[in-house]
């Protein structure tokens, strides 16, 4: 049951748009003699402009109780290693700070020293609980299992797109079938979230795991070869500044730069977006501003929101609806057909698995492009589509080109794992969400991207030499 208030909520003052964001997992009464209402955050990881933690305060202040905020460090998250769990604890910091200012508790707890969730809640007295979605499939699956497990209330709040994605109903083939739809619901969802201020404030000491220490102690299991990065710090602070950097400095230019990969004109939001360090309202919102300061065209300001809202929110509808989101079976009809005739194609380069990974091609566009996301953990927009492209060309069929780069995409980047990137490989490698092209070997009607034509369009020279000589200094 989706956009309905659950009775706990009835009378309070919300925007009716948080009403549109929850899904109530699990029905009922609170529990008569609940001490606090349980905040599950995990993909929403922040406490700003976060109507998760919204919904779950409002039910707080309708039952008299106080609010405790728990960050579960899972470890064996999926497709997960040392660099994205690091990056992980520089925002848990942040979620720390801003929670007690709120007056919210703040526990981090982790399931390798016999701590759950479902044994939190009894820990607390758990009145009902609140949590934030993500459409992927494993965690998807975690909020399902829940649900069937719980006694007391359990709600999901949409948290991680503009327009909440329960709207749609469904996903949609192109873009611009989707956004004439997005845009008819823009005016009820782009504007601030309301804060609802905090009655009880927390005050109970409870045992939570010291950020001071690695989170990963112990996660024998864990992939260590992939380290952190010097190019990006995590956490809301730092997505906060970039976002400031990015809408004072570079957005007025943001059309004729954003395809320029060695000037780096993009926002460079999208591994803060991943981990929820910062909200994408908080953005379309801080370019609105830009906007009406003249500070920006309405013109570039509509692509760059045509980017974050339109594509962003189009690749949650992808994840959300379709089950082969990360394999070459998301593709249309007409993609699978050219693509299956074009199976026995000879490639005109053949490379495995691991000289991919390192990098060792003969095109060395495309290896600068891979060392800028194995050293960096982020790869520019427009290399990702020429990178997924040819690993296609390069790969004996499109189910492996598929599973190659999704492999390196989640193994490497920090917004790895996440429906944008799978959303970018399926439009690079099976035509998902665009149209069919001219017909050509190993492509067939996918299209196709040269590295020669590809390389004028920017400098390509200076871009390869960039990635030769070494990391960007920190965001």
């Amino acid at each position: 049951m989706a956009g309905e208030l659950p009775e706990v909520l009835a009378g309070i003052a919300l925007d009716v748009g948080f009403a549109k964001r929850v899904t109530v997992r699990r029905g009922g009464e609170p529990r008569r003699d609940g001490r606090c209402v349980v905040y599950w955050l995990q993909r929403a990881q922040r406490a700003i402009d976060n109507p998760a933690l919204e919904i779950a305060v409002a039910c707080g202040n309708s039952l008299g109780l106080p609010v405790v905020a728990y960050f579960s460090v899972i470890p064996n998250y999926p497709n997960s290693n040392w660099r994205h769990y690091y990056f992980l604890q520089q925002g848990l910091h942040d979620v720390a700070e801003e929670m007690r200012k709120r007056g919210v508790g703040f526990v981090i707890r982790r399931p390798s020293d016999g701590d759950t969730l479902e044994a939190f809640l009894e820990e607390v007295g758990a009145a009902m609980v609140v949590g934030d979605e993500n459409v992927c499939r494993e965690p998807e699956r975690w909020r399902s299992v829940l649900a069937k497990k719980l006694k007391i209330p359990f709600l999901t709040v949409d948290a991680d797109v503009v327009v909440p994605s329960a709207v749609f109903e469904k996903s949609f083939v192109l873009l611009h079938h989707f956004r004439p739809k997005l845009h008819a619901q823009l005016p009820e969802f782009l504007k601030p979230i309301e804060k609802v201020d905090v009655s009880h404030e927390w005050n109970l000491k409870l045992r939570s795991y010291d950020l001071a220490a690695d989170i990963t102690l112990g996660f024998d299991k864990l992939d260590r070869s992939v380290g952190p990065v010097d190019a990006f710090v995590g956490g809301t602070k730092a997505a906060l500044r970039r976002l400031k950097e990015f809408t004072d400095t570079q957005l007025k230019d943001y059309d004729e730069t954003r395809n320029h990969p060695e000037i780096c004109g993009t926002s460079q939001m999208s591994p803060y977006l991943h981990y929820g360090h910062i909200s994408p309202l908080t953005i379309a919102l801080a370019v609105r501003d830009v906007e009406a300061r003249g500070k920006a065209g309405k013109e570039v300001c509509d692509k760059y929101l045509d980017e974050l809202i339109g594509w962003r929110e189009l690749a949650v509808l992808f994840c959300k609806y379709n089950p082969n989101y990360d394999n070459w079976e998301c593709a249309e009809p007409w993609a699978k057909k050219t693509l299956t005739e074009h199976t026995g194609d000879k490639r005109p380069w053949s490379y495995s698995l691991a000289q991919l990974e390192r990098a060792e091609t003969h095109d060395e566009l495309w290896n600068a492009a891979q060392r800028e996301m194995v050293r960096d953990g982020w790869m520019h927009n427009y290399m990702r589509m020429y990178w997924a492209k040819k690993i296609l060309e390069w790969s004996p069929d499109v189910a492996t080109a598929f599973e190659r780069a999704v492999i390196l995409n989640d193994r490497y980047e920090l917004d790895g794992r996440d429906p944008n990137g799978y959303a970018g490989i399926a439009w690079a490698i099976v035509g998902k969400h665009d149209r069919p092209w001219f017909d050509r070997p190993v492509f067939g009607l996918v299209r196709y991207m040269s590295g020669e034509s590809t390389g004028k369009k920017f400098d390509s020279k200076r871009y390869i030499e960039q990635q030769r000589v070494g990391a960007r200094s920190a965001l």
